[in-house]
């Protein structure tokens, strides 16, 4: 039934306050008949239709159908205040920020969700923002015609296929898969009533928009599950020219004026972000159409956000051979404490190769050099390399290079690449990961022209490098003894398969880990392999520490709360599957923790007297915002310099390892501090960060399985 056919008799058979999601009608209070029964005219032929109306069922307040309910009140609450809904979240297109030096846009807007909590039904807000860009696809198009001539149709598929594009004219976002060169605006189609149009007239007619230039190609967006079920089974056409772009290409974002210039709209202090999440609140409060819809239901919001008490963790002391240490707790950084400290454990670089072009012999000398001075401080012995000197940079010449000089004996290739050339570096990894096995480092040379103080490029290189061989950086103290900590990620790259990363721990500070991966069917999240994978990281660790795991903790990253059950269903089985296979009897301790960065939870510490500020590392929340019937609670781990710090949600679904609740968060913690490429602690654990490099490495560049002969060292880094 549509909205449409009812809406002229709802005020007098259903009343003013109604909800409909399509399928169900929600009324706020019951009908005197049941069935209740109606008549209404179509507008386009005035045929008559009879609606009835029977009452399914009350809905009780701790109904999962009330939170529905909600949701559907709350979006057209934020219709009301004039908010447009594009993807998920809700903007304000009225206080759109010009950002004219990019020829872009920044809309701020809201992420919500209104769900049940430990106590309370809650609305959970956050700022969001859309970047837009201001020319239309269109115009970008015709650049490209200017700049590559013949080549325009292939740059266009290459820069344009993937991307996601808002119609203004609706606020809706479409994925471009193809573009149409054969179509244009004056395409012709089958409209609704069984009449012939061209997209010329359908806008015209539908958005009083004039389509000026006839001869534009079409793009293509194939429909989305939503958009089949409501009969749409041809692709969309959208015209460029109606059409703009949203969010940033790769270009953009390693692009630092970009980020830098966006940032000061984005990136919102604690203090800011409190003040327009007031604003939002009192805006629905006094908005006389919000109150009389929510007055309807007899619903209101609450004034203020909520206040609880959290947790603090403390820091953490670190270890390297010679010393002890341990860090400023708003920080989380131990840069400076590094030095002069020689690593935990160090491989000595006796034979590796460097390959460079002739033209940048110099950079590469300057850096080898800078090596050989900070390696033994760190405790490292850098003997001098072979260098391999190229007469140009073209991929083939430096893969050449690579199999003339690369043996059984070389410990290390360093290359030295001219650009950031996407597929020089993909050649130059997928050589060294899966045709000959060797741990591999890769410097573009501006890197090294450029750098300021070459010395502390050379110290961070060298400790990749250590990592690299097999090596460690630095430890904590955990005490669980024979435990496997495991991390697991999925990388997903447009239009192509999907990578799963499986990354455990193999000593009892979780400073070794081996690795394996697996190449998945396109948009795959959950992982065949994990049986696989499981069985082999515990026969390594059998190796190495001559006995089983006694408990093993599993960290997994990547997935959303409507794929829990799946994981649930699905993971875990496999994994205590294959615990007998690796020998009779055996069944460790097991616990499995789902850990989500992408959430809208935000937490501020003070008060508004004295102003918010962003939680202390190591802060965990685990009452009041967490779920009744999840094993959940957040952590916020790391410390940033700009903005509001994310915090990190971790759910345990499935535990028997025996370990209460604090220790799990601590061991959380703990976990953070141990990615060798920042000496701080970072967003998630360690196990995970290294899953997602791996999974990254394998979906970005070499799209194989790396050779099994590289999994016991941190050669992804």
């Amino acid at each position: 039934m549509s909205e449409l056919l009812w809406s002229r008799a709802k005020k007098k058979i259903i009343g003013t306050t109604s909800a409909f999601d399509g399928m169900v009608l929600f009324l706020p209070v019951r009908l005197q008949e049941s069935p209740t029964v109606f008549t209404v005219k179509k507008e386009f032929d005035q045929s008559t239709v009879e609606v009835t109306l029977t009452l399914t069922q009350e809905l009780p307040p701790a109904s999962p159908t009330c939170l529905q309910l909600f949701n559907i009140i709350f979006r057209r609450d934020l219709s009301l205040i004039g908010m447009k809904q594009i993807g998920r979240n809700y903007f304000c297109p009225d206080e759109k920020i010009a950002v004219d030096r990019h020829k872009m846009e920044v809309w701020p807007g809201f992420s919500t969700s209104i769900a049940q909590y430990e106590k309370n039904v809650m609305l959970c807000a956050d700022l969001s923002h859309k970047v837009m860009r201001k020319i239309t696809v269109l115009d970008m198009m015709l650049e490209m015609y200017q700049k590559f001539g013949p080549r325009f149709k292939d740059m266009c598929v290459k820069n344009l296929v993937g991307e996601i594009v808002l119609t203004r004219y609706n606020n809706k976002t479409y994925r471009i898969d193809d573009i149409d060169f054969e179509k244009n605006p004056m395409y012709s189609f089958e409209g609704r009533k069984g009449e012939n149009m061209t997209l010329v007239d359908y806008y015209k007619k539908a958005y009083q928009l004039n389509v000026t230039d006839l001869k534009q190609p079409l793009l293509v967006s194939n429909p989305k599950a939503k958009d089949r079920n409501r009969g749409q089974t041809g692709p969309i056409f959208l015209v460029p020219e109606l059409c703009v772009l949203t969010g940033l290409s790769d270009d953009m974002r390693a692009d630092f004026n970009v980020m830098k210039d966006l940032a000061v709209h984005t990136r919102i202090d604690p203090n800011n972000r409190y003040k327009k999440l007031m604003m939002f609140i009192n805006r629905l409060a006094n908005n006389p159409e919000v109150q009389k819809e929510m007055g309807g239901w007899g619903l209101r919001f609450a004034k203020n956000l909520l206040q609880f008490n959290g947790r603090v963790l403390p820091t953490e002391q670190i270890s390297q051979r010679t010393g002890q240490y341990t860090y400023q707790q708003e920080t989380a950084d131990w840069t400076r404490n590094m030095r002069d400290q020689k690593l935990l454990t160090s491989v000595n670089l006796q034979k590796w190769v460097v390959v460079c072009t002739k033209r940048d012999q110099g950079p590469a000398n300057d850096l080898v050099m800078n090596l050989k001075k900070v390696g033994p401080p760190m405790g490292i012995m850098v003997n001098n390399p072979e260098v391999v000197a190229l007469n140009d940079d073209r991929t083939d010449t430096f893969f050449r290079a690579l199999q003339a000089s690369v043996n059984n004996d070389t410990q290390l290739v360093m290359v030295m690449v001219p650009s950031n050339r996407k597929d020089r570096y993909d050649a130059i990894k997928k050589f060294c990961c899966v045709d000959h096995p060797v741990p591999s480092q890769v410097v573009v040379a501006r890197t090294v022209l450029k750098a300021k103080g070459l010395m502390s490029v050379a110290t961070k290189i060298m400790i990749q490098i250590n990592c690299k061989l097999g090596g460690e950086v630095w430890a904590l103290q955990i005490p669980l003894q024979n435990c496997m900590v495991i991390g697991v990620d999925t990388y997903h790259e447009r239009g192509n398969k999907s990578v799963g990363a499986f990354v455990a721990s193999l000593n009892k500070t979780f400073t070794r880990y081996y690795s394996r991966c697996s190449v998945q069917e396109k948009g795959q999240e959950l992982s065949d392999a994990l049986r696989t994978h499981m069985t082999a990281a515990i026969r390594k660790y059998h190796e190495v520490n001559k006995g089983l795991p006694d408990r093993i903790i599993l960290f997994r990253d990547g997935v959303g709360d409507g794929q829990l059950a799946a994981v649930y269903e699905h993971e875990i089985p496999q994994l205590q599957a294959c615990f007998g296979t690796v020998h009779p009897g055996y069944d460790p301790k097991f616990c499995a923790i789902v850990v989500k960065k992408r959430i809208s939870t935000r937490f501020f510490a003070g008060d508004q007297g004295r102003g918010f500020r962003n939680p202390l590392p190591g802060t965990v929340a685990d009452m009041e915002v967490t779920r009744p019937d999840w094993y959940d609670f957040f952590l916020v781990s790391q410390s940033v310099r700009q903005g509001t710090v994310s915090p990190t949600h971790y759910n345990v679904i499935f535990d028997t390892s025996g370990l209460k609740p604090d220790h799990i968060q601590k061991l959380a913690y703990k976990l953070t501090h141990l990615y060798y490429n920042w000496p701080g602690t970072i967003r998630v654990p360690a196990p995970c960060q290294y899953a997602h490099k791996l999974a990254f490495l394998v979906g970005q560049s070499i799209h194989k399985e790396p050779s099994h002969e590289l999994s016991d060292r941190l050669f992804y880094l």
